[in-house]
């Protein structure tokens, strides 16, 4: 049984899935689509094109599937897309992709985005990803599964945020953030190890987390340069999965990885 309140709002174009419930003054645009058992509080607003999976939860004045803030933009048909069991918390604002991005803007499932975060158009969050409250993504920006990323912390366009990094507050991220790394501020946006206390919540063995702290001590605290500390890792820690992710990561930047 779908519940909606006599003040809202609910396109004809819009599909609601079963056991959605849609609150007093809440909107929900043309060719919105919400999975089952979703609820939205009480001037929620959702536009389309989007498609929402299951359980989704959207707080009062969140926007979710507004048009991108890109010059660029002329009115073209792109979209949001979200998988489950998502929060979207008070003012937060998720935007959908752009035509010269792919169209689409993409959060996984389970993530927590806090009261005044911003998706920004052609962004792609992975499952279980958390944006602290004020936590603003950029055009074009990757985030890892598991990763989190804190309060008010910009993120410039194109970066990438690796799986389990954690930035910490007021932290501003120009280049991408290493999987599995704590990255903090005080002064300058430095990379200060292994993001050890997210990895043990997730249930990473201390072997596991062992073999990270190596890779780190080799990528931060020796006197090699990264190109010479991946060559390292690569002859010394190759069967930790996890390690060659890290090196990956690396391999493959285009902006370079904060150290």
């Amino acid at each position: 049984m779908i519940g909606i309140d006599r003040n809202a709002v609910v396109s004809p174009r819009a599909r609601i899935g079963e056991g959605t419930r849609i609150g007093a003054f809440a909107v929900v645009g043309d060719d919105v689509e919400l999975g089952e058992n979703c609820l939205l509080d009480a001037h929620a607003l959702v536009q389309g094109p989007a498609k929402l999976g299951r359980e989704n939860h959207l707080y009062s004045f969140c926007v979710v599937g507004g048009d991108p803030q890109d010059l660029t933009y002329a009115g073209e048909r792109t979209r949001l897309e979200v998988g489950d069991g998502n929060q979207f918390r008070e003012f937060c604002t998720v935007h959908r992709g752009t035509v010269k991005g792919g169209g689409v803007t993409r959060i996984g499932s389970h993530t927590l985005i806090m009261a005044y975060a911003h998706v920004a158009h052609d962004c792609v969050i992975g499952d279980h990803a958390i944006l602290v409250n004020g936590a603003a993504l950029a055009g074009h920006v990757t985030i890892g599964e598991y990763a989190t990323v804190g309060p008010d912390c910009a993120v410039h366009q194109f970066c990438r945020v690796g799986r389990y990094a954690y930035i910490a507050g007021f932290t501003p991220c120009s280049m991408d953030v290493p999987p599995f790394s704590k990255i903090v501020a005080p002064r300058e946006t430095r990379c200060y190890g292994v993001n050890t206390i997210g990895l043990e919540r997730q249930g990473f063995s201390p072997e596991r987390i062992s073999e990270i702290e190596s890779a780190f001590r080799l990528l931060l605290r020796s006197k090699l340069n990264t190109s010479q500390a991946v060559e390292k890792m690569r002859e010394t820690l190759a069967a930790s999965p996890d390690v060659l992710e890290l090196v990956g990561f690396i391999e493959s930047t285009e902006r370079g990885v904060i150290k």
